[in-house]
């Protein structure tokens, strides 16, 4: 698999890349940050300092780095639904 870029980031595995909620309507949720080490159909589960977070995709926009340093924001509601299934929707860009 090609790396992730902000092109194809929708289509790209996410556990392994570090991630932070830059939006939030909870407000405990914002500025969370960590590591994504799980991902279900509906939650992200984050792990910073050995504690394990689960986040729901739906309640929040984020900023995920990139390997080469570079970040992307994405809004959650574009990732829901199972990983293996995101590979094969059709992306709308505008």
């Amino acid at each position: 698999m090609s790396a992730a870029v902000p092109e194809n980031i929708l289509r790209h595995e996410l556990i392994g890349l570090n991630v932070k909620i830059v939006r939030s309507p909870n407000r405990s949720l914002k500025g969370r940050s960590g590591l994504v080490v799980n991902e279900s159909k509906n939650m992200l589960t984050l792990s910073k300092k050995g504690r394990k977070v689960l986040i729901p995709k739906s309640v929040a926009t984020f900023r995920f780095k990139l390997a080469d340093g570079r970040l992307v924001d994405v809004d959650g509601a574009r990732l829901l639904g199972r990983p293996e299934s995101r590979l094969k929707t059709k992306i709308r860009r505008w």
